[in-house]
């Protein structure tokens, strides 16, 4: 039998791009959940704070800045987060390294997820599905075009 919704743990979600316009979309679904520490992040903390500021909410919302060229690991480190949800794209433009920050999150224990839709960089993600499993995390890709999700 499930717990009642009370019973149940909170969950640190951080929406990278979490102002902008899918983030933003985004996060405003996840505010009515009670139970969600949300952590609104991008490039510019003002932007993050402004839009935060435009929310009423359930769920507990933060303003952050983080870039996602920036030093990962050691936002990951002190920020918590459980989930790290993508949305900054164009994920086709990512560079040498397009999966540094799927990368990352395994190494901290962070599921990852996120709202590519460039096919080669959805499929290339398979890659990391073994480690992934191997520690019990998921790591998800182009979550936006998939219904089910």
């Amino acid at each position: 039998m499930l717990s009642p919704e009370s019973d149940l743990p909170r969950l640190r979600v951080l929406v990278l791009g979490g102002y902008g316009t899918f983030g933003r979309r985004l996060v405003e679904l996840l505010a009515d959940e009670p139970r969600l520490d949300i952590l609104v992040a991008g490039r510019s903390r003002t932007k993050a704070e402004a839009f935060r500021a435009t929310l009423e909410s359930a769920a507990s919302i933060e303003a952050i800045e983080l870039d996602r060229e920036g030093d990962i690991d050691a936002a990951l480190a002190s920020l918590w987060s459980q989930i790290l949800v993508d949305v900054t794209g164009p994920f086709q433009a990512y560079g040498a390294a397009p999966y540094r920050l799927a990368e990352a999150c395994l190494r901290h224990g962070v599921h990852y997820l996120d709202f590519s839709d460039g096919s080669d960089f959805t499929s290339g993600i398979a890659r990391l599905d073994a480690d992934a499993r191997a520690r019990g995390l998921f790591v998800l890709s182009a979550v936006s075009s998939t219904p089910a999700l």
